[in-house]
């Protein structure tokens, strides 16, 4: 049986206890079910209307949340170029090879490849995985047949599984070898980090080069940079010295593509399932200690898995209460009866100005706004009618779900010392408060209704003046235009003989005419 390369000190190997991260407390195991299952709540009845009123997961290309992607396992996504160790990863962390792996020097991995815990080893086909209740991938049927042909659910018994998901993608090539994948490569990636609790960057210390798609993968990451590491590979085929060089050469690599002030977590770490004759050890400590934070990182993964679905949640939130607000405000500027199509295409042309009067007018951090190359081409076609005006109501389910309920959520999480069977603060009786007067006991389901009495959106005071304002607007513009009609048509209908009889009317209207 294989392994992953241990030191040559006596100290045990960075994986002989990774299982130890498994839920075994009933306690911690209890209160997490019972968190997620208020937070399918609040999602559902409290930022999910606001989504569908407002197309949101068209604008955003993110399919609705269900109670499975909510409950779902933590997962990890692997992301390199071929021949970077993905496959020897897994496979060293599950101390076997899972169904259908296959590891060369040359490209092998040719599909995605979800690696989950199940008694018996077995392959789901996508399109069967992906119409499968008992699996998270149900969103994946959106990527057609030449995706799902080339995805694939692999299921073997692994304590490791039994904590989170490993998601295998095929290893990139350079240039522009691989254009007819049939499928939209970069939206798949999306797809995934969205729902990955943690990215992985794999990279050879022999090859630094980020080819093209590979640029468009890092780049579909961007508002996911707090999941993603970087892995330095094979890191001991090269020198002390060596490796410097190497370490640099991918950092400024890396500056090129990923934007962000902040520097990307590197780990240095050699992972092999047959260790080469040929590998040096002068910086064997080194790459020990950077395995074993890595290890680290994934045993983390179950501990923290509540709140990186609460931090997804508020995110998404979010996301979708300024995608509200901008579709309002976008379908206020839509004239009532003529010229619309003039009128998108000169809103779509002005994105940027309309997006910063939204932000204005709310207090809005622009941060929070979408692309606006990719809403520019949600837009098109777009029909404003089917947009009601902004909906106070959903706004303030939002605002209360975003300021209430998933912070009450977040302080009923158990600690992490619960996690290993200790328990860090006492339990709360069901009468029981916290300073602020609210009940923490994770015991009480929530029962709160979709508005509180008492709470008040940040959006009231704009809503009525504009409704107002277009009812006034609305009612003057009708009556002329009754006005005039019955004038000029009654004095034409007078002229032309059509009207016969009308005695008081027609002298009426003949000063008008």
């Amino acid at each position: 049986m294989t392994e992953i390369d241990a030191p040559k000190a006596a100290a045990p190997s960075p994986t002989a206890d990774f299982e130890v991260a498994s839920l075994k407390n009933p306690d911690y195991v209890r209160k997490f079910d019972r968190v997620i299952d208020d937070l399918q709540d609040v999602y559902s009845h409290k930022i999910r209307p606001l989504e569908k009123a407002y197309n949101y997961e068209h604008f955003s290309s993110s399919a609705p949340l269900g109670n499975d992607d909510i409950a779902a396992k933590p997962m990890v996504l692997l992301i390199g170029q071929y021949s970077t160790g993905k496959t020897t990863f897994i496979n060293s962390l599950l101390k076997k090879s899972y169904p259908s792996s296959h590891i060369g020097v040359e490209p092998t991995t040719d599909r995605f490849v979800a690696v989950m815990d199940n008694p018996t080893d077995r392959i789901i086909p996508g399109n069967a995985a992906a119409v499968s209740s008992a699996l998270p991938f149900k969103g994946l049927d959106k990527f057609g047949q030449a995706f799902l042909s080339r995805f694939q659910v692999s299921q073997t018994p692994s304590p490791v599984l039994q904590n989170f998901t490993i998601v295998d993608t095929p290893g990139i090539l350079s240039g522009d070898k691989q254009r007819d994948r049939g499928y939209d490569y970069t939206s798949v990636i999306e797809w995934f980090a969205e729902r990955a609790d943690l990215v992985l960057l794999l990279f050879d210390s022999h090859k630094l080069d980020i080819s093209n798609e590979l640029k468009a993968a890092i780049h579909a990451l961007k508002g996911h940079e707090e999941k993603v590491r970087v892995v330095l590979n094979k890191s001991d085929m090269v020198n002390q010295q060596q490796l410097m060089r190497v370490y640099g050469a991918l950092m400024w690599s890396l500056g090129k593509v990923v934007h962000t002030p902040e520097v990307m977590r590197v780990y240095l770490v050699s992972i092999w399932l047959e260790r080469p004759p040929n590998a040096f050890d002068d910086c064997r400590s080194l790459l020990d200690s950077e395995k074993k934070d890595l290890l680290m990182d994934l045993q983390q993964l179950p501990i923290n898995a509540a709140i990186r679905k609460v931090n997804e949640i508020v995110k998404r939130a979010r996301l979708a209460r300024v995608h509200a607000l901008i579709m309002a405000h976008l379908r206020d500027q839509m004239p009532s009866f003529y010229g619309k199509a003039a009128a998108l295409k000169q809103l779509s042309d002005n994105l940027p100005r309309e997006f910063q009067a939204v932000s204005k007018k709310f207090r809005l951090p622009m941060g929070d706004f979408p692309d606006v190359e990719k809403f520019r081409e949600a837009l098109y076609g777009m029909k404003f009618e089917q947009f009601g005006a902004l909906n106070e109501k959903l706004l303030m389910a939002t605002d209360e779900a975003l300021g209430t309920d998933l912070p009450e959520l977040l302080q009923r999480l158990p600690h992490h010392s619960s996690f290993t069977g200790t328990t860090a603060r006492p339990e709360l009786d069901s009468d029981d408060e916290d300073l602020d007067g609210n009940n923490n006991d994770p015991r009480q389901p929530l029962t709160r209704n979709l508005t509180r009495s008492g709470t008040r959106s940040r959006y009231a005071p704009v809503k009525p003046e504009r409704d107002m304002a277009a009812i006034i607007y609305n009612i003057v513009l009708f009556t002329l235009v009754l006005f005039f009609t019955t004038i000029v048509g009654g004095g034409i209908a007078m002229k032309m003989g059509w009207v016969d009889g009308m005695g008081p009317l027609i002298e009426f209207l003949k000063p008008q005419v």
